[in-house]
C-alpha cells in the first residue's frame, strides 16, 4: 500500500539485545539513493558462490572479506525505504527479468538464497541502493562455511566487534542465553 513508507523485515531466528526502535531510527542515517538497510554476510558464502567470476577477475573486490571486500549480504534483518524503492528508477529497472539475467551473466551467479542472492548481486553493481548496518545489527552466528573449505578466511568474514543488538541464529546455530 502507499501509505506504508517503510518496514522492517526480520527473519524468526533471532534474539532482540535493545529496543528495536533504534534499529527503526536507521532510517535517519540513509544517504540519498539508499532504499535497503542490510548487514553484510558474515561468512564466505558469496566468495563461493562467484567462485568463477573471482577467478576469471582475481583482483576483484567481489566476495572478499570486509573491510575492502564485498563479501555480500545477510538479508536477516533489512530495512526497507518503500517509498525511497518506489521513487528509484534505478531499483526499478534492477526488478526487470533482462535485467537481473544480465546480472547473473555478468557474475555467474547462480545462487540459493533468494531475496539475500538479488540483493547481494545489485549490490556489486549498485553500492549506492544500500546502507550497510553494523555487524551489530545482524550478528550471524552460523560458522558452516569453517569447516567446509573456509577455516583459512573464515575469520576475516565472521569478526564483528562491538555490543550486540540483534543476535541471528541462522544454519539452526543455538543463540546465546543471557
Amino acid at each position: 500500500p502507499p501509505e506504508i513508507l517503510r518496514i522492517i523485515q526480520l527473519d524468526l531466528d533471532l534474539k532482540y539485545k535493545t529496543n528495536i526502535r533504534e534499529l527503526f531510527e536507521e532510517f535517519d542515517n540513509f544517504l540519498p539513493g539508499a532504499v535497503i538497510g542490510i548487514a553484510r554476510e558474515m561468512q564466505p558464502v558469496y566468495r563461493h558462490t562467484f567462485w568463477q567470476f573471482r577467478h576469471e577477475n582475481p583482483k576483484t573486490r567481489v566476495g572478499g572479506p570486509p573491510p575492502e571486500g564485498l563479501p555480500g549480504f545477510n538479508s536477516g534483518v533489512m530495512l526497507l525505504n518503500l517509498e525511497a524503492m518506489r521513487q528509484s528508477p534505478v531499483y526499478s529497472r534492477l526488478l526487470e527479468p533482462a535485467r537481473v539475467q544480465q546480472l547473473a551473466d555478468k557474475y555467474h551467479f547462480r545462487g540459493h538464497l533468494g531475496d539475500q542472492d538479488f540483493f547481494t548481486m545489485i549490490g556489486m553493481e549498485h553500492p549506492e541502493l544500500f546502507h550497510v548496518l553494523d555487524c551489530t545489527w545482524n550478528r550471524q552466528l552460523c560458522t558452516w562455511w569453517r569447516d567446509h573449505g573456509y577455516s583459512d578466511v573464515f575469520e576475516a568474514y565472521f569478526r564483528c566487534e562491538g555490543h550486540v543488538k540483534i543476535y541471528h541464529g541462522n544454519c539452526n546455530t543455538p543463540i546465546p542465553e543471557d
